[in-house]
């Protein structure tokens, strides 16, 4: 071997030798005998580094796993024999080899069991048990080869092929027949001769025990000794955590329902007299992790046979089923409350298949009652945040406490469906204590307080958030509650998740401030003083942002008295905050569209006058101008590149800002009824000159290019005489993503216009399309995958121009240009549903050829396009379908193909006879398809029902594929 690539195998080894190693083990990799060299230095023990060892397997594991079948008998032997004496050689070893060169030699033994099992190596683990025998490494090897024949075998995160799954099956069926029983056999002696002196192999023969459980005879393991081995397992401490993932996995068996209580309950009994059904808090929680998962198995298990009796109709045996279940909701409930959210989050499945199984029942008994409300206490009191969550910087820890959170909240949802009224009592009995001496309570109790609140809105479901109409006592109860949480000035709790969950609640129950108005001033405040825009911390500050902009929105009917007072107090939050400030603003940009879009909806929607609207507008909008033009002088001025892009964001910024004030519009409160069109053109006067700024063109140009969508919807056809200055800058020095950007804008002006627009787009057709050609025409590197899917979305795009210019009724636009440009332009369209193997952007232009076919393709259509039709259209039908690339099995693929068949069939009804005569008489025979084929293909064409023939055309299509 190559010595000096070699020494690269080294982690601490320098990036050339490191690479020259990469590269040897790719040589030899495909060179045909270095696996022999392998197993010889593997053999022999010619290598002492680890490294080195690790190399080896790993190129036999190549061999076996991509050329094996090259290999001759002799060689195939060698392999098997090499690997029985490396194992041997481990039996005597005085130093067991590194747990990484183990696993990996286990994986290459369990690639080859998967190759020769059923054909050369029947004897696979007769053999190797003869070889390792007791000896505690050879066990171990024994029990990681075990371990890498499952995972081959049955690993559910792996994809296999149905091929492999066969193969997979077929080797398990062989070993259920040839070996399995001598495999349990060999565990049994493992755990017997090593449980009181080996842990380490003990666990891991529980683990293998565990794994093959799942898919071998459950006899074989769920029987006296073998059991009473692992209960024995459960009261040792070093045993236990396996013990109980094993016996997981026996109780996870599917079986007969009545056996399966059996079983279980045969299992808890034993359970309960070792005491393991007394938990104390104190108890190692690993073990309780592991424990709860087991008691979660067993529940769940339970009530699985409690469904499957019920359906069958045995009512005596789905009884005791429901007893056994009722006897475990003590335990259940111990570890639900259990302080560690693990051992706790285990048990919950049972927890809501327990309460599945309550709803179902007509009545409760009296424990039922008591068990949902002791289930009711849990979850509020396991709600609870803890002292040590970190609320300024959430972590992992953090993060899983917010997802426990979330499967406490299914468990309430789940507790209302069974006792909606107990669950609002028990809730509206903690709120109310809570919040009536809050000053003098820790933040946690008060924040689950207002969560739980909260949480009712959901649990309690409505519609259209209807809760205070409707039921009475709940109504009430809501009612009541939610003017204790605005009155009682918790809002002034300092603490950030008490504020949250205020402003959420407050939010999540606006409907309450209809009923209860004269509480709105006090909530007004609140959002805008220190608790909620000005508070101290940003995260409040910015979550509020967003949720001041949904209270307003939701109540603006009852906004008008309030609404100059706010405007006045918002005024500094809506501050354009430049690069020259140097100091921190309130907000982010990204909160402050929510601010503008408040003032505006508040403007809009007020009682004022158009005049009066006219004006607060104007004042709201006249700042962000008169600082764009002071900005895009700086811009224009500016050297330093950082500096460039901090004016440009500030410059995108203020347009976003303006557009989103447009958001308040609606049908019924247009532009022009609120007086609003000469501000809003005004700042289309002011921003559509930074189009020509050289400088940061695309960030400039993505923030005009909305502004210019949102003022297409609210000005309509004021903003006409802006379109074309605005176009052209817009297309000069142009790369793929800026037109592809552009383009849904010139759409939306012809969707919208239509004929209104004719001229102007007759104007830019030419140099739209000459931008587009010449960005897709651009030579790219053969490898960039970015560059090569930007000229498809681009590709795209240009499609659905042209597609929304033939369907708007203007053709006209294509075909008053130049006999040269439609030429080009029709012949993109046939490359574009032939060539580019897109189905969407295929099935974009079959929609545009049919739309040209029923425009130009009767009999007094356009001169000269019936011979393009069928020199060009009929064969595009035919030579798109039958490329390679055309995949029948693809969904978007099938939407093209029926695209297709309606070109054919616009065809057919534009021009008659005289298409089906071409095809039968001159274009199907010149593909060499069959007489009888043709007519039938003809008779499909001139059925009435088009369903028909889209039907028939992938049939046709899928014959003709080889």
């Amino acid at each position: 071997m190559d010595e000096q690539a070699l020494l690269g195998l080294n982690p601490n080894a320098d990036a050339d030798f490191r690479q020259r190693a990469l590269a040897y083990f790719e040589q030899l990799k495909i060179s045909q005998d270095a696996w022999q060299v392998c197993a010889e230095a593997l053999a022999q023990r010619i290598y002492s580094d680890d490294h080195i060892k690790f190399f080896c397997f790993q190129v036999i594991e190549h061999q076996i796993k991509f050329k094996y079948s090259e290999l001759t008998e002799v060689q195939q032997q060698l392999i098997r024999e090499t690997l029985v004496t490396w194992l041997q050689a481990q039996m005597l070893n005085p130093q067991p080899e590194k747990t990484f060169i183990r696993n990996k030699a286990a994986q290459v033994f369990a690639l080859l069991f998967v190759t020769e099992y059923l054909t050369k190596w029947p004897k696979f683990f007769f053999d190797i048990l003869s070889v390792v025998d007791l000896n505690p490494q050879g066990v171990d090897l024994y029990l990681r080869i075990l371990m890498a024949v499952d995972a081959e075998l049955v690993d559910r995160d792996v994809v296999h092929t149905s091929e492999e799954a066969r193969r997979n099956t077929l080797l398990k069926d062989t070993m259920r027949e040839q070996c399995i029983p001598s495999l349990v056999e060999s565990w049994y002696q493992i755990l017997q001769n090593y449980q009181y002196t080996n842990a380490e192999l003990t666990c891991q023969c529980l683990e293998v025990v565990g794994a093959y459980v799942s898919w071998i005879d459950l006899s074989l393991i769920a029987n006296e000794r073998f059991i009473n081995m692992l209960l024995s397992h459960m009261s040792v401490e070093v045993l236990r955590e396996e013990a109980c993932d094993c016996l997981f996995e026996i109780v996870n068996k599917g079986m007969d329902p009545i056996d399966k209580t059996k079983l279980v309950e045969s299992l808890c009994q034993v359970l309960q007299s070792a005491g393991l059904f007394s938990i104390d808090q104190e108890d190692d929680v690993d073990f309780l992790a592991r424990f709860s998962k087991l008691v979660n198995g067993m529940g769940q298990a339970l009530i699985t046979s409690w469904t499957k009796l019920v359906k069958s109709g045995d009512m005596k045996s789905a009884q005791d089923t429901l007893q056994a279940i009722e006897a475990k909701v003590a335990l259940m409930l111990q570890l639900l409350i259990h302080e560690d959210d693990d051992i706790s989050s285990n048990i919950i499945g049972f927890c809501y298949d327990y309460l599945h199984i309550l709803k179902q029942l007509s009545l409760l008994s009296n424990q039922q009652k008591a068990n949902v409300e002791a289930i009711m206490l849990a979850v509020m009191k396991k709600l609870t945040y803890d002292e040590e969550y970190n609320f300024e910087h959430e972590g992992e820890d953090e993060a899983m406490f917010v997802e426990y959170r979330k499967q406490l909240k299914l468990l309430l949802d789940r507790l209302a469906q069974v006792s909606p009224e107990l669950l609002l009592a028990s809730v509206r009995r903690v709120f109310n204590t809570t919040l009536q001496n809050w000053q003098a309570t820790r933040f946690m109790e008060i924040e689950v307080a207002i969560r739980l609140l909260y949480m009712l809105a959901e649990a309690l479901p409505v519609s259209h958030g209807a809760h205070f109409s409707g039921d009475i006592s709940k109504a009430s109860a809501l009612q009541d509650m939610m003017r204790t949480l605005v009155t009682s000035g918790v809002s002034a709790y300092q603490h950030t998740s008490v504020t949250l969950e205020f402003f959420e609640t407050v939010v999540r129950y606006e409907k309450f401030f209809a009923v209860e108005p004269q509480h709105i001033p006090n909530i007004l405040m609140a959002f805008l003083d220190h608790r909620g825009l000005r508070h101290t911390s940003p995260k409040v500050r910015s979550r509020t942002a967003y949720l001041f902009s949904r209270f307003v929105k939701s109540l603006n009917k009852q906004m008008n008295p309030f609404i100059e007072d706010v405007l006045n107090r918002i005024q500094d939050l809506l501050e354009l905050s430049s690069p020259e400030n140097g100091y921190q603003a309130l907000l982010s940009s990204d909160d402050q569209l929510f601010i503008y879009e408040t003032a505006g909806v508040l403007i809009v929607n007020s009682e004022y006058s158009a005049e009066r609207k006219q004006v607060l507008m104007r004042n709201l909008l006249t700042p962000l101008m008169e600082k764009f033009k002071v900005l895009l002088e700086k811009l224009m001025m500016a050297q330093d590149e950082d500096r460039q892009m901090a004016l440009a964001d500030c410059l995108n910024h203020a347009v976003g800002f303006a557009s989103r004030t447009s958001k308040a519009f609606s049908n019924k409160q247009t532009v022009k009824q609120c007086g609003c069109s000469e501000v809003y053109l005004d700042c289309l006067q002011t921003f559509l000159p930074a189009l020509s700024c050289p400088l940061q063109k695309e960030v400039i140009r993505s923030g005009v290019r909305t502004f210019l969508h949102r003022m297409i919807i609210c000005l309509e056809e004021e903003v006409l005489p802006f379109i074309p200055s605005a176009s052209e800058h817009m297309l000069k020095d142009c790369e793929a993503k800026d037109l592809q950007e552009f383009i849904p804008l010139i759409n939306q002006i012809t969707a919208k216009f239509k004929t209104q627009v004719s001229p102007f787009l007759q104007q830019m057709f030419m140099p739209l399309l000459h931008a587009i050609f010449e960005v897709l025409l651009r030579p790219a590197e053969e490898n960039d995958q970015s560059a090569a899917l930007e000229k498809q979305m681009l590709r795209r795009s240009y499609f659905a121009f042209l597609q929304t210019v033939t369907g708007s009724g203007m053709s006209e636009v294509i075909a008053n240009q130049d006999a040269e440009n439609v030429e080009r332009v029709l012949f993109t369209i046939i490359q574009g549903a032939v060539d580019y193997p897109d189905p969407i952007a295929q099935k974009t232009c079959f929609i545009i050829l049919s739309k040209l076919v029923e425009l130009w393709g009767g009999k007094d259509g356009s001169v000269g396009f019936a011979d393009f039709v069928y020199k060009h259209i009929v064969p595009a039908c035919f030579l798109a379908p039958l490329k390679q690339t055309f995949d029948l099995a693809d969904a978007q693929t099938v939407l093209a193909l029926s695209e297709c068949a309606v070109t054919l069939k616009t065809i057919h009804l534009k021009r008659g006879p005289e298409c089906i005569h071409y095809l039968q008489q001159e274009y199907l025979p010149s593909l060499q398809v069959a007489p009888e084929i043709i007519q039938e293909f003809c008779q499909a064409l001139q059925q009435s029902d088009a369903k028909v023939f889209k039907n028939y055309l992938k049939v046709f299509f899928q014959r003709a594929k080889p």
